[in-house]
């Protein structure tokens, strides 16, 4: 990292200004070297200069150049910000000219990976900054912003303080047994640590799967056999018609998507080819790509058609999808209704397509089974992704271990060994251990210039 990375910071494209960003030891210098105002190495830490870029005696656009000086910068280096004017060919330019004068263009996330590196924000804070830069929804900002600030990794670190005092003081007791005048760690004290510990980290987990609906949305597809009624659903719930509405069965041949926000979830929509066999080449490529798409949701609404008796492909649906979280739709009760289906099921909606009403029992159904009244009133101190649930979950199968090995009476070094483990666990959330690999492999799907 003792280089100089440079790279576009805005989108590139026709706007009002474009941002080319430069951060390392020479970035001041290299900027200096073709900008026509003050001398930049002169002027006071984060302040904006007034001039032109200059290369080869040719003016190439006049510019506002940000300097900030390390170590109070987002990547704790020397970084420069030139202002230009938005525009491909001009913007271009400028990275190009920076290039010629010393800069390497920056890897996708380099800027926030070097603030990682420099010990500015943990990994925590790095994939926060990401899902902030992706997020669709105002549940997901604040979300993100609760990552960026810290308030998750603060959760974090005090659930590893209390760790480190009950390691220390096991360390003291196996270390120095003859010392009268240190605290005694007995099996029950490290039992109750380990119950409150555990209990916090069970509420973390529970309250983090609401985090990944916040974030990613809710995946949800429609399925059913033609002519059920699934455009028109997609339509209504979206209120746009998005779908193509027939009366001529295989209308729909490929997927349709579309986005809604419900309760500030983002609920991402997706209407399938209706299922069932045929010889057309075209819809026989749309019928298995549907099937696929109920593997890969998070919801599937099952479209039956309530004014005909099952058919054996509604059966064979009700089937494959029973393990799915499911709401199924007895759709067209407006007419008089043929199905009848186990009452037990609660998550049996009727509905109709004639007006934007028809379709308001499934809507507040999809609320309901995502808890999202929930979820939106719940404060948002949460863990984002998977990575970050699993070595919580890690984290309190240790715990488990420990508390197991204490009621099976094993030696209390052993016991220390779960203890630490769960220690490492929740360390390498906010990247207190890690390997290149993951921080290369979380690093590389930044966008470039962040």
């Amino acid at each position: 990292m003792n280089d100089t990375i440079v790279a576009i910071s805005t989108s590139l494209g026709v706007g009002a200004i474009s941002i080319i960003r430069l951060s390392g030891k020479d970035s001041i210098e290299i900027v200096n070297s073709c900008f026509k105002g003050k001398d930049l190495r002169k002027v006071d830490t984060h302040t904006i200069n007034y001039g032109y870029i200059i290369y080869n005696n040719e003016i190439i656009d006049e510019v506002l150049v940000s300097v900030m000086r390390a170590p109070k910068t987002y990547t704790t280096e020397d970084i420069v910000e030139i202002n230009c004017h938005g525009g491909i060919t001009s913007t271009n330019k400028i990275l190009e000219i920076m290039q010629l004068e010393g800069c390497r263009l920056a890897e996708p996330g380099e800027f926030t990976k070097r603030a990682f590196l420099n010990g500015r924000i943990d990994l925590l804070e790095s994939e926060s900054i990401m899902d902030m830069i992706n997020s669709k929804s105002e549940e997901a900002r604040k979300l993100s912003m609760n990552g960026i600030t810290g308030h998750i990794s603060n959760k974090i670190e005090s659930f590893r303080e209390e760790l480190k005092k009950v390691l220390s003081q096991i360390e003291v007791n196996i270390d120095y047994p003859e010392y009268y005048d240190i605290e005694v760690i007995t099996e029950e004290k490290i039992k109750n640590i380990i119950k409150k510990l555990k209990e916090k980290l069970i509420d973390l987990v529970k309250d983090s799967e609401n985090g990944i609906t916040i974030k990613n949305g809710i995946k949800t597809v429609i399925v059913g056999r033609p002519n059920v009624g699934k455009s028109s659903i997609l339509n209504k719930i979206l209120k746009e018609e998005k779908a193509i509405v027939t009366d001529i069965e295989g209308t729909t041949r490929d997927t349709v998507e579309g986005e809604i926000l419900l309760d500030g979830i983002l609920l991402n929509i997706i209407d399938t080819a209706g299922i069932r066999k045929t010889e057309d080449k075209v819809e026989k490529i749309g019928v298995e790509k549907s099937l696929s798409k109920i593997e890969e949701a998070d919801l599937v609404i099952l479209v039956i058609n309530g004014s005909e008796e099952l058919t054996e492909t509604d059966k064979k649906l009700l089937e494959e999808t029973k393990d799915k979280t499911r709401i199924i739709v007895i759709n067209k009760n407006d007419l008089k209704n043929k199905v009848n289906l186990n009452n037990n099921n609660n998550n049996i909606v009727y509905t109709n397509t004639l007006t934007d009403e028809g379709v308001l029992t499934l809507v507040e159904k999809i609320k309901e089974l995502f808890n999202l009244e929930q979820i939106k009133t719940k404060d948002y101190t949460y863990l984002s992704n998977t990575r970050q649930i699993t070595l919580a979950k890690q984290a309190l199968k240790n715990l488990l271990d420990a508390e197991k090995g204490i009621e099976e009476n094993l030696p209390v070094d052993m016991v220390e060994i779960d203890l630490k483990n769960c220690f490492e666990n929740l360390g390498e959330i906010i990247g207190k251990n890690y390997s290149n690999e993951i921080i290369d492999n979380l690093f590389k799907n930044f966008c470039v210039g962040k």
